[in-house]
């Protein structure tokens, strides 16, 4: 197995020291005997050619990003550099050297834009959720990702997301687009910007007050455990198609707004969560959103959620008091 060092080193210049995943890195290579680790921004084209070229890799998961929209409109040009110009990067190599190897790009739910936003929404006790029953089940591969606020990360990813398509159907290459919800797992490192999740549990176990930006914490997102993501990109390694497009989330069963997930964190934590609400929304950002996961069932019937949103929790909620009380020992011992 072959990593990039960009996707490890760049989310802590993105984001700093708190979302810096070098620790995560170190963990797989203590864990894993036949995970080989190479230092490589994603931007170096010459690099990427060479490294593919060496490698020809049997499979290519790419999910070098990055991850923010609200961060990417201080950073535009590192921003569209990292997520279109180093997929290209990365897809040219592939078509050079390897062009039968499935190659997954990690896309993100924010190529539909606002869009969801005009969806006809029904308020609820701490939610918002889909009136209209033709999205009952969710936000399908469907939808349109036109002629709508996107933030520039957005934009950025939208032309990443279109590439991989356009490199399967032009070249004949197995690619997919994985559009993703919220992905995460006890493994996440959360940052405000980023991680939505593990950042709230990490703000609940720390006592430290979260924000919540807009549409009175009832805005509603699926959360996928990192587990699920990774039994379905097996899935489509081992069954490839041509210039797919997934929305991959934890559908309508895992989705939770920001208040449920309070609940959730203090379930677990038995701390009380410490917030401020703010009244302003981030650009773009969605009000209510999950995927359709029925496109995904289709295609891969042996694949399903096997993770519900509670035992996700729980096992964020350990990780991070595992982590945390590290920290401790690591400075007291200083």
């Amino acid at each position: 197995m072959a990593s990039s060092w960009y996707r490890q080193q760049s989310t802590g210049c993105f984001f700093g020291p708190q979302g810096d995943t070098r620790w995560n890195q170190q963990r797989l290579q203590e864990k894993l005997s036949d995970f080989y680790h190479h230092e490589l921004d994603i931007r170096d084209r010459q690099g990427v050619l060479d490294i593919i070229a060496k490698i020809r890799p049997n499979a290519i998961v790419h999910s070098a990003a990055q991850p923010s929209h609200d961060r990417a409109a201080a950073i535009p040009f590192a921003d569209f550099d990292t997520n279109a110009v180093g997929t290209l990067n990365l897809l040219e190599a592939a078509r050079q050297f390897c062009p039968e190897s499935p190659f997954i790009q990690m896309s993100t739910n924010k190529v539909y834009g606002d869009r969801p936003n005009l969806i006809s929404l029904e308020e609820q006790e701490t939610r918002w959720d889909y009136a209209d029953p033709t999205y009952a089940n969710g936000i399908p591969e469907s939808f349109s990702i036109d002629q709508s606020k996107h933030s520039l990360f957005g934009a950025s990813k939208v032309a990443a997301d279109v590439m991989v398509q356009e490199y399967g159907r032009y070249f004949g290459m197995p690619t997919c687009c994985l559009r993703g919800g919220c992905l995460t797992g006890p493994n996440h490192t959360g940052v405000e910007l980023h991680g939505f999740l593990s950042y709230l549990v990490k703000c609940n176990l720390e006592g430290r007050e979260y924000k919540i930006f807009g549409y009175q914490g009832k805005q509603v997102r699926d959360n996928i455990h990192s587990l699920d993501v990774a039994r379905f990109m097996n899935a489509f390694i081992e069954s490839p198609r041509v210039a797919e497009v997934y929305n991959i989330g934890g559908g309508k069963a895992n989705s939770c707004s920001i208040l449920e997930a309070f609940q959730l964190a203090e379930q677990f934590s038995g701390q009380k969560m410490r917030y401020t609400y703010l009244s302003e929304n981030r650009v773009g950002d969605h009000i209510c959103y999950y995927s359709d996961l029925s496109k995904m069932r289709t295609h891969y019937p042996n694949w399903n959620i096997s993770i519900s949103l509670k035992e996700t929790v729980r096992q964020i909620v350990t990780a991070w008091q595992s982590r945390l009380a590290s920290q401790l020992v690591s400075v007291a011992s200083h």
